[in-house]
């Protein structure tokens, strides 16, 4: 018999969804309402009994705020080199921080990663890559493949993370530390669970973070994500890191944004945009350019939007098929956009501009695996509607920004000026936008003020009429 506290075995059944237990399964998680989700759990838990009074509590000490000196623990972030990252990240990593990065399997995660603990280790930095799902001789081939296996990068593949924190004990001064992924380490901790389940993640996890936050070694995660694009295992894992970025985009497309949801020492609405090559993530320094390099102005459905992500200011196209349908039930395809806001502006532009779409099927589609979630694209989407329906081509030198209200009418939106700059350096030449926008500061760019939706029907009826003149 063991000596120590007395113990008990407590069986139970942990969805892997959504995380709740259950006292007994079931073939249904009562709180996801997912299928065969569950699986068998044995925690050991102590007794209590007056055995825990034995135990020692250390004092936790406490510092006035105001006591603080900015000057004395002012904290220098670590620059990546690479400034589509450190713009994500907020000007750098910041020393003891911890992040949790996640992406389709095949969008480039590992090598984004690989790319970034060069780049630091030719600043000078340690850094240190831990991979539990590729061998060694697996790593250093993807550096071969992307010109990187002259690097001092110190790799290790481990699971076991007792082990990893004996391999960090013997180096010293690390500065960085990769670990794909966290759904692969398992720890003595949970010793009943398998690698990748509810408690196995929840542990390792911590057990990284107070590693990070006492030897001020900043931690990346690589986490899996599900079919709906969420990274797996517990949510609380995203509440205990300080960063979660998701590199997003087709597996199809050469383009890769690097997006972050939270972030505790920056701002949560900057991107970093990559172009993906035999040689890797390539830094995409303009993207408006990117994006619009492929562009046909003379194709009817197609208009440019202003966007704003962050303090960037990012062109794309946005392109609209709309074509009479066979179906008693028309179909509404979005990529890049949300489709319930194409229905709200379907219904304002049939009770408010007399254009019905009942009849017709229509496609919507933001180029170059772009995604949206302004509502100033409103203005463009009109455009691009309006014109496909038309068989109308829209001016190539011409921006659309602006939000339509249910009325009708066009609301400001807000950044003017930076849009209006961004649209004039790429070579523009009019912009469309809402009329309590306009500036007339903006001398070099042609302004047309909408106020109301017959302002752009008009717009674009006009064109049609112009191009008639000409020929």
């Amino acid at each position: 018999m063991s000596k120590g506290f007395p113990t008990h075995i407590k069986i139970q059944y942990i969805c892997q969804n959504c995380g709740e237990s259950h006292p007994r399964w079931s073939g249904q998680c009562e709180y996801c309402n997912e299928w065969n989700t569950l699986i068998e759990e044995r925690a050991t838990q102590r007794k209590r009994g007056n055995t825990l009074k034995k135990e020692k509590i250390s004092k936790t000490q406490t510092i006035i705020l105001k006591d603080i000196s900015l000057t004395s623990g002012k904290v220098t972030r670590m620059l990546s080199g690479m400034g589509e990252l450190d713009r994500v990240t907020g000007g750098g990593f910041v020393p003891g921080s911890a992040i949790l990065i996640g992406g389709d399997p095949g969008i480039g995660k590992s090598t984004l990663l690989i790319q970034t603990a060069a780049a630091l280790t030719h600043k000078g930095h340690h850094v240190i890559y831990i991979s539990g799902e590729e061998s060694i001789r697996q790593i250093h081939l993807r550096a071969h493949r992307l010109d990187l296996a002259h690097t001092s990068i110190l790799l290790a593949a481990e699971t076991n993370l007792e082990n990893i924190f004996s391999l960090f004990n013997s180096l010293k001064d690390i500065d960085l530390v990769i670990l794909d992924s966290i759904q692969t380490l398992w720890s003595h901790a949970a010793e009943s669970s398998s690698p990748g389940t509810i408690a196995q993640v929840k542990i390792c996890a911590q057990l990284l973070i107070s590693f990070a936050k006492e030897s001020g070694t900043t931690i990346i995660l690589v986490g899996h994500v599900t079919k709906d694009g969420q990274i797996a295992g517990p949510r609380v894992v995203e509440h205990m890191v300080d960063s979660v970025l998701y590199l997003e985009g087709e597996s199809n497309h050469q383009y890769r944004i690097l997006r972050t949801v939270k972030n505790r020492f920056g701002a949560t609405d900057e991107i970093g945009i990559f172009e993906m090559s035999k040689c890797g993530l390539n830094e995409v320094s303009n993207p408006s350019k990117a994006f619009l390099s492929e562009r046909n102005g003379n194709t009817p459905g197609a208009a440019v939007f202003a966007g704003m992500k962050g303090t960037r200011t990012v062109l794309v196209e946005i392109q609209a098929l709309v074509s009479p349908s066979a179906l008693g039930i028309p179909r509404r395809t979005v990529l890049g956009w949300d489709g319930n806001r194409l229905s709200m502006i379907l219904a304002v532009l049939e009770n408010h501009g007399g254009i019905g779409f009942s009849n017709h099927d229509v496609y919507l589609n933001v180029a170059g695996g772009y995604r949206i979630t302004e509502p100033a694209a409103d203005l463009a989407v009109v455009a691009a509607l309006i014109s496909s329906l038309t068989n109308i081509s829209l001016p190539s030198e011409c921006v659309y920004f602006g939000e339509i209200s249910l009325s009708g009418s066009f609301r400001a939106v807000t950044y003017t000026k930076q849009r209006l700059k961004e649209i004039e350096n790429i070579g523009f030449q009019t912009a469309v936008l809402p009329y309590m926008n306009l500036d007339t500061n903006q001398l070099s760019l042609k302004l047309h003020p909408v106020t109301q939706l017959p302002d752009i029907i008009a717009h674009i009826t006009s064109l049609n009429q112009t191009t008639s003149n000409r020929d």
